[in-house]
C-alpha cells in the first residue's frame, strides 16, 4: 500500500506519477544517506544545535514555530520537507520548497538583545543549509557507515541545486567550506537556556514517543558529539553530554539495523517504485544497484537538474 504524507495541506505521494523523476537520481549519495532514520535523527538534532548557536536563528525558530508546544508535529513537518526534496517527484518538491519559502518570508523579529532578523537573510539561509548538510552527512559517516571523501564531495555537490531553490547563495562544496563558514559566524555564537530546553525535549522522547527513552538520551549526546569543539565550547555543553561507549554501540546497532531494513511504505522505497526500481533497491549492495540501474537505462551519475 502506498503511504501518502501531507505538507501544508498538500498530499504527497512518493509512488506516483510513475516515472516522475526526483530532483536527485537514485544513484545519488543523498538517496543513500537520507534513507537511514538514525542518521537523520542524529544529524537533524546536530543541525538545530548549530543553528541555535546564532541568536537570530534561535529567536526565529523559538518565537515563530510550534516546536516547543508541538515537537512531534514540528519534527514531522521538517522531516517531510527534507524527504520530498530528495525523493519526491520534482513538482511536489518544488511546491513544498516554495511553501517553506513563503512561510519564511513572514518570519521577522528581534533577538532579546534587540538585533533585527529575518528568515530570508542570505547569511542565515546559507548557515541553515550548511548545518543540515554537515549534520546528516557526518551522522551517517560516524554512526552508520563510513563515507569516502569522493562521496562526501558528491553529497555536497548534489545538494547545491536543491539549496538554491530555498534561496541559498553559498552552498557547501566540502567540510572545509563548512568550517570556514562556521569560523566567520563564531563571534556571534553564545550559550542560551533555549539550547538546554531543546535538548531536554529531545531527551524526553516527546518527538518520537515510541522509541526507548535511553535511545533519546544517546541521540542527544551523539548530536552534541558531532559539533565542532568551537561550537560545543560556545554553547557551554559540558561533560554531561559526553557520548558514552554504550551510547555509541546502541546507536551504531540501531543505524546498522535501519540500513538493512526497508520501510516499504516509506519515501525511499516508494520513490524507487515510482522510478521502476525494486522497493528495496537502496538496501541492496552497491554492485547490485549498479546492475539494476544499467538494466533500467539510468545513466551513471545522472542527477536531475533542480535549478
Amino acid at each position: 500500500m502506498t503511504e501518502m504524507t501531507s505538507y501544508l495541506g498538500w498530499k504527497i505521494d512518493y509512488a506516483t506519477p510513475v516515472g516522475a523523476p526526483a530532483l536527485l537520481g537514485p544513484d545519488s549519495v543523498q538517496w543513500r544517506i537520507y534513507k537511514n532514520p538514525i542518521a537523520l535523527a542524529i544529524g537533524g538534532v546536530a543541525a538545530v544545535l548549530l543553528e541555535f548557536a546564532d541568536a537570530r536563528i534561535r529567536s526565529g525558530v523559538w518565537d515563530h514555530s510550534t516546536y516547543k508546544l508541538d515537537p512531534i508535529g514540528r519534527s514531522k513537518r521538517t522531516g517531510v520537507a527534507a524527504m520530498v526534496g530528495v525523493y519526491g517527484p520534482q513538482a511536489a518538491a518544488r511546491r513544498v520548497i516554495q511553501g517553506v519559502g513563503n512561510m519564511h518570508a513572514k518570519v521577522t523579529g528581534e533577538t532579546p538583545k534587540g538585533e533585527a532578523y529575518r528568515a530570508l537573510d542570505p547569511e542565515l539561509l546559507d548557515w541553515v543549509s550548511a548545518t543540515a548538510a554537515y549534520g546528516f552527512l557526518n551522522a551517517y559517516d560516524r554512526f552508520v557507515a563510513r563515507v569516502s571523501e569522493a562521496d562526501k564531495t558528491r553529497f555536497y555537490a548534489e545538494g547545491a541545486p536543491i539549496a538554491r531553490l530555498y534561496g541559498v547563495q553559498h552552498s557547501l562544496t566540502s567540510t572545509a567550506d563548512f568550517m570556514a563558514m562556521m569560523e566567520r559566524l563564531a563571534p556571534r555564537f553564545e550559550p542560551h537556556p533555549i539550547v538546554e530546553e531543546f535538548l531536554g525535549i529531545i531527551q524526553s522522547g516527546q518527538a518520537a514517543p515510541n522509541t526507548p527513552k535511553f535511545l533519546h538520551r544517546a541521540l542527544a549526546r551523539a548530536a552534541v558529539s558531532l559539533l565542532p569543539p568551537l561550537v560545543r565550547q560556545k554553547l557551554a555543553l559540558g561533560r554531561a553530554y559526553d557520548l558514552t561507549l554504550a551510547d555509541r554501540l546502541a546507536l551504531k546497532m540501531a543505524g546498522a539495523i535501519a540500513e538493512r531494513t526497508p520501510d516499504l511504505n516509506g519515501p525511499p522505497c516508494q520513490a524507487c517504485v515510482r522510478l521502476g526500481l525494486p522497493a528495496d533497491f537502496l538496501y541492496r549492495s552497491r554492485a547490485a544497484q549498479a546492475r539494476l540501474l544499467q538494466e533500467k537505462g539510468f545513466a551513471p551519475g545522472a542527477v536531475a537538474a533542480a535549478a
